[in-house]
């Protein structure tokens, strides 16, 4: 499959980790985070990990955008990206001043 994954995991500490995936599925990535494969990532100090949403995109620099976006965004907006909450995703989008 080409294209690339953008994927979020919940931590055991409750907070969440956003990554992005070329190669392997990210079914796969969770594994490896659980698995110490990678042992220095912001993972490591806090498995076990759940993967909560995964989105695949088929540019790989659509995926990295995507990637930097959503590590840029508040927890309540993941949460709803999370739970397909695409209206409170919008809301959440909004500015303060009341623009987009």
């Amino acid at each position: 499959m080409s294209g690339s994954w953008v994927y979020i995991l919940k931590c055991s500490d409750g907070t969440y980790y956003t990554g992005l995936t070329r190669n392997e599925m990210p079914e796969a990535r969770e594994w490896q985070h659980n698995n110490a494969t990678f042992p220095d990532a912001y993972t490591s100090s806090r498995r076990p990990v759940k993967l909560v949403y995964s989105e695949h995109l088929e540019l790989v620099t659509d995926a990295i955008a995507a990637e930097r976006k959503i590590k840029g965004w508040s927890r309540a907006k993941k949460e709803a990206l999370i739970s397909s909450d695409w209206r409170l995703v919008q809301q959440l989008a909004k500015r303060r001043s009341g623009k987009v």
